[in-house]
């Protein structure tokens, strides 16, 4: 009996043995897996991991969960930069500063070693993106420490909380994370120096400013800035340029048909591109300019034939250009303006 007690203890003491080995070790790759974290994001200027297949497997399908970490990923294509539409560069930067925010916030805390911010690109990373099941950017993907299956357990940021940049990343993390990001510090436009040195610009032209200002000799007592800003605003006005900027309207199109074609003037009352609104402003503004001189300049010549000639030739010109434009908005909308005569007319 005392011999099977003996042999039993001791099978019992080197399972208990081998666990605590197993868990201490587990514990030791989980520290290593941190303190490696750590260091690449002390290399980053920004504090954002740079990740490819092999550190994706390393960091991610290699551990098991739970993972003493979670990682909020930012997928690139340097390929699809310049599409604008995308903003993948401006929401790279938005990412970068939510990531030194956090890490700057945190630096005291032990909330630093919890998250760390990366980023994968397509061209180095092909893999990750199937992994991943990403198929269109711009994506944002935070992986938990208990996510198994990267597709379908890790959370996506929405699409539409792309419109407020780095605050709606932020407000995402937290959520998601239950971690404190804290303020945002964005690098201010202009540094100590550039300040120092426009400072010092500003007091050295003041009293040459002031000097000026009190003779009149500004360009504020400029009658031709005043109507150049004018005819600019007019312009700007009647070209529909705001609901261009707004909309992100390009300027022309390539014809479908033909890619060496451009298209200038788009059919239908659905889109208007920035070269149409050029042309029609163009118009505008040759009109009011011809009605200006008529009504300012035009009234002072004295020889009345002169004033006649150049009378019928400004509304020839006005009358040729309201008719394109007239011709241009049936030819979008499919509406014809016709003028009304009177029946005696007939």
């Amino acid at each position: 009996m005392a011999s099977n007690s003996s042999i039993f203890l001791l099978v019992v003491l080197l399972t208990l043995s081998s666990t605590l080995s197993f868990c201490f070790a587990d514990r030791d790759s989980d520290s290593d897996l941190v303190a490696e974290l750590v260091s690449l994001r002390s290399a980053s200027e920004s504090g954002v991991i740079r990740l490819n297949d092999q550190r994706v497997s390393h960091f991610l399908t290699s551990i098991s969960a739970p993972r003493p970490y979670s990682l909020l990923i930012f997928f690139d294509a340097a390929q699809l930069h310049s599409k604008q539409e995308l903003r993948l560069q401006e929401l790279r930067r938005e990412f970068a500063v939510v990531s030194a925010s956090f890490a700057a916030n945190n630096n005291n805390g032990t909330d630093a070693d919890k998250l760390f911010f990366c980023e994968i690109e397509f061209s180095e990373s092909q893999s990750s993106f199937q992994l991943f099941g990403v198929n269109a950017l711009p994506h944002i993907r935070l992986v938990g420490p208990s996510t198994v299956n990267l597709r379908d357990d890790s959370g996506q940021m929405d699409q539409g909380d792309y419109s407020r940049l780095a605050e709606s990343m932020a407000e995402f993390v937290e959520h998601r994370t239950k971690l404190t990001v804290g303020p945002l510090h964005r690098l201010p436009l202009l540094s100590k120096t550039q300040i120092g040195i426009v400072v010092a610009l500003i007091t050295i032209w003041t009293p040459f400013v002031i000097k000026r200002v009190l003779k009149g000799e500004t360009l504020i007592h400029d009658r031709r800035v005043w109507l150049s800003g004018a005819i600019f605003v007019y312009f700007f006005s009647v070209a529909g340029t705001m609901h261009n900027i707004i909309r992100n309207m390009p300027m022309f199109l390539p014809d479908r048909n033909d890619p060496s074609r451009l298209i200038f003037f788009y059919q239908g009352s659905g889109m208007q591109l920035g070269a149409e609104g050029l042309a029609v402003g163009f118009l505008y503004t040759v009109v009011g300019l011809l009605l200006a001189f008529v009504t300012n300049v035009l009234v002072r010549a004295r020889n009345v034939t002169v004033q006649r000639l150049i009378m019928l030739l400004a509304l020839f010109i006005s009358f040729w250009a309201v008719k394109k434009v007239i011709y241009l908005d049936n030819w979008k909308t499919g509406y014809g303006i016709h003028p009304y005569w009177p029946s005696s007319w007939h």
